[in-house]
């Protein structure tokens, strides 16, 4: 099974964007720096349009470790070749890869080649977009939210993460 992985940060911090408003009519939309994060960690296959995903406190070592764990337990019965970027804590010596995955590292400082990034866009512009959170819990429920709606719908997954570097058969 060949998958893409990536982790996305998601906080309290907003940035004003563009958005649908009637005629002569300003919309009010709030704002807020909050520098509070949580990580999403996602894998997905371009094949299938399986998403996994975790919502952890840090991008790190430790949570990676639980992530890949994760995985492993899931697709039990696969072995796994897994695009990733070059983060300090992929390349860790800390870092217990599984028996049924393999890294294949992407090029430095690219990350249009990962299809994940497509993942945190959707999320970004459908589910976090013009929101202000009173709390990291409200952000945790609405990228929660956001991945399991995600999740479900395959077809748009496939269409958002098939690219041609990814079609090969196994």
């Amino acid at each position: 099974m060949l998958m893409a992985q990536d982790e996305g940060r998601f906080g309290r911090i907003n940035i004003a964007s563009r958005c649908w408003a009637p005629p002569k009519i300003r919309p009010a939309v709030g704002s807020q720096i909050v520098r509070e994060y949580i990580y999403a960690y996602s894998a997905v296959c371009p094949a299938t349009g399986d998403l996994i995903s975790l919502v952890l406190p840090y991008a790190d070592t430790q949570c990676m470790n639980i992530f890949l764990e994760y995985i492993s337990k899931t697709y039990v019965d696969y072995f796994i070749i897994m695009q990733a970027d070059g983060a300090g804590w992929h390349k860790s010596k800390g870092l217990k890869i599984p028996e049924n995955i393999r890294f294949v590292f992407q090029s430095a400082y690219s990350p249009q080649l990962n299809p994940t990034e497509h993942i945190w866009d959707e999320i970004r512009e459908k589910f976090m977009n013009n929101k202000t959170f009173n709390s990291i819990k409200e952000v945790v429920n609405a990228l929660s939210d956001g991945l399991n709606r995600l999740r479900m719908n395959v077809e748009r997954i496939k269409t958002m993460t098939s690219f041609p570097h990814l079609n090969i058969n196994l």
